[in-house]
């Protein structure tokens, strides 16, 4: 299991004041909610920027 987080589950409860489910961080339950992250080799991680930057410019030069 991969978790993605800042704090802990118990300091976002407290810092929250509620209880949170038990997978909050999960990879799984983040990516079912619409986060998805790239695990991209260094040598890789230019071209794939590049390409990002490029569709998200295309996405907003249509709008």
């Amino acid at each position: 299991k991969a978790y993605i987080a800042f704090a802990g589950k118990r300091v976002i409860e407290q810092t929250l004041g509620q209880k949170v489910i038990e997978d909050f961080q999960g990879t799984e339950n983040l990516f079912d909610h619409g986060l998805f992250d790239l695990i991209v080799p260094r040598n890789l991680l230019k071209g794939v920027l590049s390409e990002l930057f490029r569709l998200y410019g295309l996405v907003h030069r249509n709008k």
